[in-house]
C-alpha cells in the first residue's frame, strides 16, 4: 500500500433531502494526499492484491474536468460517483488588498456596512479572538462547543462541533503542531459565531463553522469570516483557505477561485456492491422526483422551512 493510501471505514448516507433514512460502511483504500496536489489527474491506485475484508478505493475530491456521474465499469473496477461539486478556495498569497479589489464595488460596501453595523451594536471595535495553541484551542472548544449546540449546522445537518474527548486530544495534538486555528466572535461578552481551522498540506480548512441564530440579523457568520481572512492575510504562513466539500451563496461570495471535484469510489465488482450503489442511486432517484413533485405543486420552499423548524438559512454566512 503506498503511503498516500490508507484503510478507512467510509459511511456511504442514504437519504432523502435533509431526511435521513440510513447508512452503508464499507471498508476502503482512502486516498489521503491533498487534493490541489492531484490536479494533474489520478495519483497511481494501490497495487493489487487488496487487503482482506477491503470493498476497494476512494478518492475524495478529486479534481476532474469530465467525468460522468453514476455507475459505470472503469479498469475492472465498479466506478460510483455520486456527483461533481465545485470546491472553492480563497487564494492567500493575493494579499488583503489584491484580495479585497476582486469584489465589485457594491459586494465590498455591502461587507463593510454589515462589520459596522456589528460594531455599532457592540459599541465598538469587534471583538475576534484567536486561538492557536494547544492550550487556547482546548479553551476555543469549551466556549465554541457551548455555541454549537445553539445552532442550524448542529440541530439540522448534525454538523456541530463534535464534543468528545478523542476530538479535543486531536486539536491540542495539532494546536502542538501549529496546525489548526479557531476563531470567535462575540457580542457583549457572548460568542455568537465560531470556525475551527484544521490544516492540510499548505491549506487552512473550514471545518466547523456556526453562529448564534438568534443574532442573525447582525450577520455574525459573514462578520467573522471577514475578520478571520483579514488574520490569515496578515499571518502569511497558508497557501489557501479551503471552504472544503459542498457549495453555496457565502462559500461562493468569499471564494477566489473554483475547482470541480468528484468523490470517486473504485469498488472491488461483487454482486453486493452493485445492489448497493443501485440502492442508493435509487433512494436518489426518488428523493429528486419528490423535489420536483413538491416544486410542481408550489409547496417546495414551504416544505423545507417546515423541515428546518425556522432555523436560520446559512446562505449568508450569518
Amino acid at each position: 500500500m503506498g503511503a498516500d493510501w490508507s484503510l478507512q471505514r467510509v459511511a456511504l448516507p442514504f437519504r432523502i433531502g435533509d431526511m435521513k433514512l440510513g447508512r452503508a460502511v464499507l471498508s476502503l483504500l482512502v486516498c489521503d494526499s491533498y487534493f490541489m496536489s492531484r490536479r494533474g489527474g489520478l495519483p497511481p491506485l494501490p497495487a493489487a492484491p487488496l487487503p482482506p475484508g477491503c470493498d476497494g478505493c476512494l478518492l475524495r475530491s478529486q479534481p476532474v474536468t469530465d467525468v460522468a456521474t453514476g455507475l459505470s465499469r472503469w479498469q475492472g473496477w465498479l466506478r460510483y460517483v455520486p456527483q461533481v461539486y465545485g470546491r472553492q478556495l480563497v487564494d492567500l498569497h493575493l494579499g488583503l488588498e489584491a484580495y479585497m479589489a476582486r469584489f465589485s464595488g457594491k459586494t465590498r460596501s455591502t461587507l463593510l456596512r454589515k462589520l459596522r453595523r456589528f460594531e455599532a451594536e457592540a459599541g465598538g471595535p469587534a471583538d475576534m479572538r484567536v486561538y492557536r495553541t494547544a492550550d487556547e484551542l482546548a479553551e476555543f472548544h469549551a466556549v465554541a462547543r457551548e455555541l454549537s449546540a445553539r445552532t442550524y449546522q448542529e440541530r439540522l445537518l448534525d454538523a456541530g462541533l463534535p464534543d468528545d474527548a478523542r476530538f479535543v486530544a486531536e486539536m491540542r495534538r495539532l494546536g502542538e503542531a501549529g496546525r489548526a486555528w479557531g476563531f470567535l466572535l462575540f457580542l457583549h461578552g457572548r460568542p455568537v459565531a465560531y470556525i475551527f481551522c484544521p490544516a492540510e498540506a499548505d491549506a487552512l480548512l473550514y471545518a466547523y463553522v456556526g453562529f448564534d441564530p438568534a443574532a442573525a440579523p447582525l450577520s455574525p457568520g459573514t462578520v467573522l469570516q471577514l475578520l478571520a481572512l483579514r488574520v490569515l492575510f496578515a499571518d502569511g504562513g497558508f497557501r489557501w483557505f479551503d471552504f472544503t466539500e459542498g457549495e453555496g451563496p457565502h462559500k461562493a461570495l468569499f471564494a477566489t477561485e473554483q475547482v470541480q471535484c468528484a468523490d470517486i469510489y473504485l469498488l472491488r465488482p461483487t454482486l453486493a456492491n452493485t445492489a448497493l450503489v443501485r440502492a442508493r442511486l435509487a433512494v436518489e432517484g426518488a428523493g429528486a422526483a419528490a423535489g420536483a413533485l413538491l416544486e410542481r405543486l408550489g409547496v417546495k420552499r414551504a416544505v423545507k422551512r417546515w423541515l428546518r423548524r425556522g432555523a436560520t438559512s446559512m446562505g449568508e454566512g450569518g
